[in-house]
């Protein structure tokens, strides 16, 4: 859909970017802040503040044609990204001991059914209606979830209290920015651009004083010493990877399917076609959640996450090798989608399994953290890839056949590191 907005909004294609480069951003920063904070004055609080600010930047977005205000309604909307964290953690506090898996894998099974339901819903808009009914759409969501958090859901009790460390935040959100920004906006600079490069050197040594100071202070805004245990090293360097395979399956598989039939691959499917092909994927997320849930208490979540990449990575060899019927793709893309929703399922269970009652936002907000940093590794890398091997159709450049395979070769092997790095977690979990 971004393709079509520099038209409608008579503004460049640079500038229309920063609608998702902003939200990217925002996410980001606010994430382990919205976690941590959630951990000192309430889970469901910081809820209802992301929640919030998905409802606010949506009506933003909803009323205006100014693209300024555009950037900012979706910047805005970039802090709705710790809801999935936050929801996870009141979860893992509240439900019954018995239950807390189920309605965890459940949760985490929202991550791709969101996903394969937005984007052929994005696709109808963009094809019948003014993109502005999208963000009405997701205005009147938001509302109806703020006002049922509200009514229904209590407050966990587990707080730890304390002041906010505003030089930490201040710090993290310097060194995320710049480690996102390049990640972001790659394609418009190069990976030879010297900006790239600078940002990334820059945001390496705020990260470095951010861990220094974290270490030192009393109350800081990341406990590093209960994070740093092995086994959440692990889940967490695994997240990455897992994070890379979903968003490529994104790029992967709509983009893969619109493109003309002279391109030697595509099916010159139309944009509602193109997301409907994840529709599968996502549903069978959802659908299996329990199963993920099972396995994890039959066999553990260090089984489970590394089933899981087994999958992926199987599903992304299906889609080198067979591509000559749409079925044949989308049955690759549910595949992916299967394994992923099976290790998504299974991280927070080990999130939750190795962090203090204390730090479990803290400690889940910084998982979906790394989960985004594999995300934005998935567009830079993956869009660097499609980018260096096109096919020529007229006056337009698309990605050949090859560059696609290259993509789905990484990805597998990216699935099958995350599989061998989760089977290094201790199989034992703490009480």
């Amino acid at each position: 859909m971004l393709g079509t907005l520099p038209a409608e909004l008579d503004t460049s294609a640079s500038t229309v970017s920063w609608l998702l480069t902003s939200t990217l951003l925002v996410a980001a920063v606010t994430v382990p802040i919205l976690g941590r904070l959630g951990d000192m004055f309430g889970k469901r609080l910081m809820l209802l503040v992301a929640i919030g600010a998905l409802t606010v930047g949506s009506l933003i977005t909803a009323l205006t044609d100014n693209v300024a205000l555009l950037i900012v309604g979706r910047a805005v909307q970039g802090a709705s990204a710790a809801a999935i964290p936050l929801g996870i953690s009141l979860l893992a506090t509240l439900m019954p001991k018995e239950r807390v898996g189920s309605s965890v894998a459940l949760i985490s099974a929202m991550l791709g059914v969101g996903g394969a339901l937005g984007l052929p819903l994005a696709g109808f808009v963009a094809e019948h209606a003014d993109f502005h009914a999208l963000f009405w759409i997701t205005t009147a969501a938001g509302a109806a979830t703020f006002v049922g958090i509200l009514a229904v859901v209590p407050e966990s009790t587990v707080r730890t209290g304390g002041r906010v460390d505003l030089v930490g935040a201040g710090l993290l959100a310097v060194g995320l920015v710049c480690l996102m920004l390049p990640l972001a906006q790659s394609a418009e600079g190069g990976w030879g651009s010297l900006r790239v490069w600078g940002l990334i050197a820059a945001a390496a040594v705020v990260l470095l004083v951010f861990g220094w100071t974290q270490l030192r202070i009393t109350d800081p805004l990341v406990d590093l010493t209960a994070l740093r245990s092995r086994p959440i090293i692990l889940t967490n360097l695994a997240s990455v990877l897992f994070g890379f395979a979903l968003f490529a399956s994104f790029i992967g598989t709509a983009s893969f399917i619109e493109a003309p039939g002279s391109s030697g691959y595509g099916f010159g499917s139309s944009l509602l076609v193109g997301g409907l092909a994840l529709l599968p994927s996502g549903l069978a997320m959802l659908a299996l959640s329990p199963v993920a849930a099972r396995l994890i208490e039959v066999r553990g979540a260090p089984f489970t996450l590394a089933l899981g990449a087994v999958i992926v990575a199987a599903g992304w060899l299906m889609r080198i090798v067979l591509s000559d019927a749409l079925w044949q793709v989308i049955v690759g893309a549910t595949v992916v989608g299967i394994g992923t929703g099976i290790g998504y399922a299974a991280i927070p269970s080990l999130i939750n399994a190795y962090t203090p009652p204390s730090e479990i936002a803290a400690a889940n907000g910084l998982n979906s953290l790394f989960r985004s940093l594999g995300s934005s590794l998935a567009s830079a890398i993956g869009g660097s890839i499609l980018a260096a091997d096109t096919v020529i159709l007229g006056h337009f450049a698309v990605p050949s056949l090859t560059a696609y395979r290259e993509l789905f070769a990484v990805c597998a092997l990216a699935s099958v590191a995350a599989a061998v790095i989760v089977m290094l977690v201790p199989r034992r979990q703490p009480a």
